[in-house]
């Protein structure tokens, strides 16, 4: 199993959507850059663990566990004229991108990008790393292990 770091921007949704969506599930749509596309394509296993994160926000950080609840498929807003997602050059037949399902594990307090830069056990954690904008990053067992433990949610 692996760990990953996936944010999302609360407007477009936030833990509470998640914890009222159909089965506390939500698909991870509208990933546009190719590394973090990647690690779902090619990384990201059903049961994986992840902590959902706020980002662009007053106040950014962990808000939540979670699970992939799916291996990757199209994302359909790539091929929506409408959505802000649209990619004209991705095709039904040859999808450019996709996403995964994620079900709530728990929500839990926030756990602020400024205590995670506290923590010296999460020092070399992508997330807070100079210059590292990905919405999707894996976690060591490790970096798991400080942040379940700072949340207090072991």
């Amino acid at each position: 199993m692996a760990c990953w770091l996936m944010k999302s921007e609360p407007g477009e949704c936030s833990i509470d959507d998640l914890a009222a969506a159909p089965a506390r599930t939500v698909p991870w749509v509208g990933v546009r850059n190719y590394q973090a596309r990647n690690f779902m394509r090619d990384a990201m296993h059903v049961g994986d663990d992840v902590l959902f994160y706020h980002s662009s926000c007053p106040e950014p950080g962990v808000v939540g566990l979670a699970k992939v609840a799916s291996k990757a498929y199209a994302d359909a807003t790539q091929f929506d004229p409408a959505s802000h997602y649209f990619d004209p050059k991705s095709s039904p037949d040859a999808p450019r991108w996709v996403h995964v399902d994620v079900k709530l594990v728990r929500k839990t307090r926030l756990l602020s990008l400024a205590d995670m830069r506290a923590a010296t056990a999460l020092a070399s954690m992508a997330v807070l790393q100079r210059g590292n904008r990905l919405s999707i990053t894996p976690v060591t067992d490790d970096e798991w292990s400080a942040v379940v433990h700072l949340l207090g949610a072991a």
